[in-house]
């Protein structure tokens, strides 16, 4: 089993995994860390891992959410069979999901923790407050929030979209203390229970998933909830067909991130993607799956809570009484403002990828990575290696390198085993 940290040390100068081999140190306890982890582990590579197992699934996801994934996309990866979804469900005598089963996000949780115990060991909940290079070594230098430090011989950031809320600028005036209980403006991810806006006016701004499925709890809630979105429609996804005849599945084949062979060509050839041009993977990545909502949340919305299309916020305000006044343009220059007086604002803007945002990383380190043109996310070898020799980022930060499916759990194979191979021979060669 992996072994864990004793507690409070001195403050040494490095820590010995295994036959005095460094280990090889993987930030966050998320799908991708824990399946980058059971492959190291799996390979006899001494791993340790910090950070709350399923922490952003549990702290950052309101109750009640379900995942917009389907069941066959939402495995984490191990290199030995029975660790999917379904082997999770078959063990706990519970019945196996498909397609047409949305999963809740509980679910989920419980799967992951089972992963970790089956296929990783001992997760240190200890946060990474600090990494640097270890000037007496080859590796790193990580310092924990309890004050213990070590040395590593690789790091694996899987940090998933902690810190990368993204609010706009407009609406983050509204609070310029930040998020808080009672700030008038809050983003989708500080919130683990809607319940709290019962009986208020709620604006939920955007057009996807997060947005909808955040409305559909609120009004389910007792708030008065309003969606407003930037696009001329909502779209929604298709209700999943189990058994669709040949012509159809050649015109449009499968993948884990929808039907057509856009999603199927970047899901079967991650490696591909990476050859791209800068440009025309930062495009992929950001259009190749567009806003939308989940297939099974539509009648949960449409009808129930309104939705206000073709505008966004151009002015945003906190009026007498704490309430916020909202001015929205429309889509043209001469369509007048439109007004909204809400409670409170929940911003459902997605995330923005930028290195910047991981307070972790030594200012020496962050100026030494190399990002993607136009992206805060860094430049990634194949093996998912940054321009720091023995640093690597999987997830999210590596979808402008390997295409939209690194968004998603689907990616955690791809990842794992590229990334687990490469660190692993740092950790053999360093001594």
């Amino acid at each position: 089993m992996t072994q864990s940290l004793p507690g409070q040390h001195p403050t040494p100068e490095r820590v010995f995994t295994g036959r005095g081999r460094l280990p090889v140190v993987v930030v966050g306890a998320g799908p991708y860390g824990l399946s980058v982890a059971a492959h190291l582990r799996a390979a006899g590579v001494p791993v340790l891992v910090f950070g709350e197992v399923m922490g952003s699934w549990r702290h950052a996801m309101a109750t009640g959410m379900f995942l917009k994934s389907t069941p066959a996309a939402t495995d984490l990866s191990a290199p030995e069979p029975g660790a999917r979804l379904a082997d999770f469900r078959r063990r706990q005598g519970e019945p196996e999901l498909t397609e047409l089963t949305p999963i809740p996000c509980d679910v989920f949780v419980r799967y992951g923790q089972w992963f970790q115990k089956q296929y990783v060991g001992d997760v240190d909940p200890a946060r990474v407050v600090s990494l640097d290079r270890d000037g007496t070594t080859a590796g790193f230098a990580v310092r924990l929030s309890d004050g213990r430090e070590l040395a590593a011989a690789a790091v694996v950031v899987a940090t998933g979209l902690n810190g990368l809320a993204h609010v706009p600028e407009e609406l983050r005036r509204l609070a310029p203390e930040g998020p808080g209980p009672d700030a008038p403006v809050s983003h989708t991810s500080h919130h683990t229970d809607l319940s709290c806006y019962a009986g208020q006016r709620v604006a939920v701004i955007g057009g996807g998933q997060s947005a909808l499925e955040s409305a559909a709890l609120l009004h389910e809630a007792g708030a008065e909830a309003r969606v407003l979105v930037r696009e001329s429609r909502v779209r929604w996804g298709t209700t999943p067909v189990l058994t669709r005849p040949w012509p159809q599945r050649l015109a449009r084949p499968a993948s884990p991130l929808g039907t057509g062979w856009v999603l199927a060509t970047v899901c079967a050839a991650p490696y591909a993607v990476r050859r791209l041009p800068a440009s025309a993977r930062l495009l992929l990545f950001r259009r190749a799956l567009g806003p939308s909502g989940g297939w099974w949340l539509r009648d949960r919305v449409e009808g129930v809570v309104p939705v206000h299309t073709s505008c966004r916020v151009t002015r945003a305000e906190v009026a007498s009484g704490g309430a916020v006044r909202l001015e929205l343009a429309g889509p043209g220059t001469t369509a007048p403002a439109q007004f909204h007086t809400v409670d409170h604002v929940l911003a459902a803007t997605g995330y923005r990828l930028d290195l910047d945002a991981l307070p972790f990383l030594a200012p020496t380190l962050r100026q030494a990575l190399v990002c993607v043109p136009g992206s805060g996310a860094p430049e990634l070898s194949g093996t998912f290696e940054s321009s720091v020799p023995g640093l690597y980022f999987t997830g999210s930060l590596a979808a402008p390198m390997f295409g939209p499916m690194m968004r998603f759990v689907a990616g955690t194979g791809f990842a794992a085993t590229r990334i687990a191979a490469h660190a692993g021979h740092r950790s053999r060669a360093a001594r």
